[in-house]
């Protein structure tokens, strides 16, 4: 494993899904699923979102798209926060899942808004937003 490629990914992970998300994630990993904890930073994190092709607006854009359409909710919720982390706006999110919605299909958009609303209240909850 590339080490630096890998710290850099962690770097970028924690800033976009938060410390207490990566912490918990990393601490609760066990032996047997530890390397996993790697390979998402190293590959995930570390090639895909530190690559300065696109920037981390349009990263969240494209993963909440894509999350939606393969119908990883949970997934999505985390990244949705980190959309918000990461400086899209509430009228950016909402024309972007306005248009997951047309492209994925209604049933899917209408899940996107709801766990959407769910991790809004959980941030304002926490003076996140």
């Amino acid at each position: 494993m590339d080490r630096s490629l890998r710290e850099k990914g962690e770097t970028i992970r924690r800033r976009v899904l938060g410390d207490d998300y990566v912490d918990r994630a990393m601490n609760q990993a066990d032996q047997f699923s530890a390397p996993l904890q790697d390979v998402l930073n190293e590959y995930c994190w570390g090639m895909a979102w530190t690559d300065d092709g696109l920037d981390l607006k349009q990263r969240s854009l494209l993963n909440l798209g894509m999350l939606v359409a393969s119908n990883r909710m949970h997934e999505f919720g985390l990244h949705f926060r980190g959309a918000i982390r990461n400086g899209l706006t509430e009228r950016e999110l909402q024309a972007a899942l306005v248009q997951i919605a047309v492209y994925c299909g209604v049933p899917a958009g209408v899940e996107a808004f709801r766990v959407a609303r769910a991790v809004r209240a959980e941030m304002a909850d926490e003076g996140a937003i």
